[in-house]
């Protein structure tokens, strides 16, 4: 079984040549480098065949080092950039971006008060449409926003699209986190959107096996299917290790196996996102 975490951020050290962006939470801790290197590392120690690599938000706009990595280990590392939408020069960009080795696709935040309302006060319009045109996957951050999600998939259907985090707060923890769970899984009805299963052990209030959160991963999986529900990590801000995120899965839930396991371990998100999986 090829295993495929669906999001992993890299980062650079906050340097004077490479400066964070101020005011970002990141800074209240001391600078340091998620690099390539070590994400390998822990790959192989947690039996990850490969990682979508996501440019971290609080970085800004930048793809380099998620690109340098994918060429570097295309085997390993494939890219879900970004952009910026909000700017006009950013949709010359859309026709040419899968030219770039290794980008798959393009993933976009609306979690914060600045960027939440680019969803319906026009300011991401044009995007749908662009993406829809060229044949690129996207992956959305849209807690508080499922409704606008389910404009945007009925009006494009056409269009590629990934709901990061289970679509929930990142910030609220079990039960209350899975109140709008229903609410995803109705999205389900649309062909075009599919679901990362990701960060989810941040969500438990309780240590491994996090059995609280057991009955909401089988309502996401039976909801959208096993091809369309995707395991990932967000390992940077996870709260075990990463054989822990991935035995969450493998192990713990004895109603995933055999083929419907494969799917959403990694077969899933490859297919989706064009990233052909090795024949056996």
């Amino acid at each position: 079984m090829h295993i495929v975490d669906s999001q992993v951020h890299i980062w650079g050290a906050d340097t004077p040549d490479r400066p964070w962006p101020p005011g970002r939470a990141h800074q209240a801790q001391k600078p340091y480098p998620v690099t390539k290197d070590m994400l390998l590392g822990e790959m192989d120690a947690a039996g990850v065949s490969r990682v979508v690599l996501v440019p971290p938000s609080w970085e800004g706009d930048r793809n380099d080092l998620a690109l340098e990595a994918a060429r570097l280990h295309p085997d390993r590392f494939a890219v879900m950039g970004r952009l910026a939408l909000e700017r006009p020069e950013s949709r010359t960009l859309v026709a040419d971006w899968k030219t770039q080795p290794g980008m798959l696709g393009m993933r976009f935040t609306f979690h914060t008060d600045v960027q939440r309302p680019w969803l319906t006060d026009g300011t991401a319009d044009w995007l749908w449409p662009a993406a829809e045109r060229a044949g690129i996957p996207l992956m959305v951050l849209v807690p508080g926003s499922l409704d606008a999600l389910d404009r945007i998939a009925g009006r494009h259907p056409g269009l590629k699209l990934v709901i990061d985090h289970v679509g929930l707060s990142i910030r609220v923890k079990a039960p209350e986190v899975f109140d709008d769970l229903p609410a995803v899984c109705a999205l389900a009805r649309h062909p075009n959107v599919t679901v990362k299963a990701s960060g989810m052990p941040s969500l438990s209030t309780e240590g491994y096996p996090f059995r609280d959160l057991h009955p909401h991963i089988r309502a996401l999986v039976d909801a959208f299917g096993p091809r369309r529900a995707f395991w990932g990590t967000d390992l940077t801000r996870m709260p075990c290790t990463y054989r822990e995120c991935v035995d969450l899965f493998t192990k713990e839930l004895p109603w995933l196996k055999g083929e419907d396991l494969d799917w959403v371990m990694g077969r899933g998100v490859c297919e989706w996102l064009g990233w052909p999986l090795p024949v056996a």
